[in-house]
């Protein structure tokens, strides 16, 4: 492989890597289940509170 050749496909990798960064998540970012559970536990009370307070 010539030296041009290296350097460009190099660049393409670099310029490929940032856009793959760049572009919009597809998927949700990831919550652990402890952070759920805490999530779910928060929900739970506010739900009680507005339960009791009707």
């Amino acid at each position: 492989m010539n030296r041009k050749k290296k350097i460009n496909s190099i660049l393409k990798k670099r310029l490929k890597k940032i856009n793959a960064k760049n572009a919009p998540a597809s998927k949700e970012k990831y919550i652990s289940k402890a952070e759920r559970a805490k999530l779910e536990a928060e929900e739970q009370t506010a739900t009680d509170i507005e339960a009791t307070a009707n």
